[in-house]
């Protein structure tokens, strides 16, 4: 098996709800005979090295500029909610900080921390240094996201984020009576998104099919309970501390605000990241499938196990551009802010080598995704 972590994605910016042909695409497709691996690879590899080759001031300044602009935001909003006793300050202090969180979030450290910026050099904006707004540690969503999800994306078995091994969402997943509240399950992963993935890789660990003691784990706990302390202390503690001087409603109303933006920035980037892993069109695969893969087919997974949402400037932005989840996740090391350019480019390779590109407006596929959830919930579906 040759599945490499560092390729660069490039974005898709069609427009309109294409979708896919077929829309229940099975891995037995994916073995399918005439097609030519190699060509297909070397014509992606090649949009890759361009986009490499330009990397430069431009890319450089949009990072830093996003930065500032989200720090600004940032403050703004806790600098309004110490007069959130004031609705129209609430309200305003609120949506800044909410902003601020999804920005920080999808924008900058999740692309940060795959290294899109590691070529500035720059020992602040690096992959190695960067510590995001949200309760997992960078460490442990760096092993489960860049390295097993990335790499084996939608095998069986070995991607666990599959689910995040908590939801039926692949017919081929054994039915079992805990299936029955997943619709529950869904509702509250959505609104305690940043608390999953914070114990996510614990629970990769504890469901990876071999004996792991608590012991091993414990390191992992205690990583993401101190991570967990930080960020109470940050946004219950000592923000909301600075509107002791205005009143006990002051403090009351930073500490709801700091909750209401975590809300939205939990929803937010569940929404997007679910469009593009599970609605309908998405193909998993099983681990005999990715025997002697070569790069060509590695980028056919990953063009096959994910999926795009049409939408304009703000929402790539907003998204991290994840709407362009199959540009990301053919070339995750390439800043995410250049995946709209080479969107049109992977699409039209993908229909001169017959390879479904699943995109579609965000209310289709995140549609299509409770509709699954629901239906996967029971038996016999």
């Amino acid at each position: 098996m040759t599945a490499t972590l560092n390729r660069t994605s490039l974005p898709d910016d069609a427009r309109g709800d294409s979708g896919v042909d077929d829309p229940n695409v099975d891995s037995a497709a994916f073995n399918s005979a005439g097609f030519d691996d190699a060509g297909f690879g070397a014509e992606l590899d090649a949009i890759r090295a361009e986009v490499l080759g330009s990397l430069g001031a431009a890319d450089a300044a949009y990072i830093r500029r996003l930065i500032l602009t989200q720090r600004r935001l940032d403050m703004a909003g806790r600098a309004a909610l110490l007069a959130g006793i004031f609705p129209p300050a609430w309200i305003a202090g609120t949506a800044m900080l909410g902003v601020a969180k999804i920005l920080e979030n999808m924008e900058i450290g999740h692309n940060v921390m795959h290294g899109q910026f590691d070529w500035m050099r720059d020992p602040e904006i690096h992959s190695t240094s960067w510590e995001w707004d949200n309760v997992c540690p960078s460490t442990q969503w760096k092993h489960t996201h860049n390295h097993m999800h990335h790499q084996w994306t939608n095998v069986r078995g070995m991607d666990r984020d599959i689910g995040y091994g908590v939801l039926r969402v692949d017919e081929d997943q054994p039915w079992h009576p805990a299936h029955l509240a997943q619709s529950l399950y869904f509702l509250a992963l959505a609104a305690l998104f940043e608390y999953g993935v914070g114990f996510h890789d614990v629970e990769s660990d504890l469901n990876a099919g071999e004996r792991i003691t608590l012991d091993k784990v414990a390191p992992k706990i205690r990583e993401t309970g101190r991570k967990i302390r930080s960020q109470v202390l940050k946004d219950y503690v000592a923000f909301p501390a600075l509107s002791i001087p205005f009143g006990a409603p002051s403090v009351l109303a930073s500490m709801t605000g700091a909750a209401t933006a975590n809300l939205m920035r939990n929803v937010w980037s569940f929404s997007v990241i679910f469009c593009g892993h599970f609605p309908d069109g998405v193909t998993y695969f099983d681990q005999a499938d990715i025997d002697h893969e070569s790069r060509g087919q590695w980028y056919r997974r990953q063009i096959m196990g994910s999926a795009n949402f049409n939408s304009g400037r703000i929402m790539n932005v907003m998204s991290g551009n994840l709407n362009h989840q199959i540009e990301h996740h053919l070339f995750p090391d390439l800043p995410a802010n250049r995946y709209v350019e080479i969107a049109p480019r992977v699409r039209e390779i993908c229909a001169r080598y017959d390879i479904p590109y699943n995109s579609r407006s965000f209310v289709r596929q995140f549609g299509s995704v409770v509709r699954k959830v629901v239906r996967l919930s029971f038996p016999g579906s």
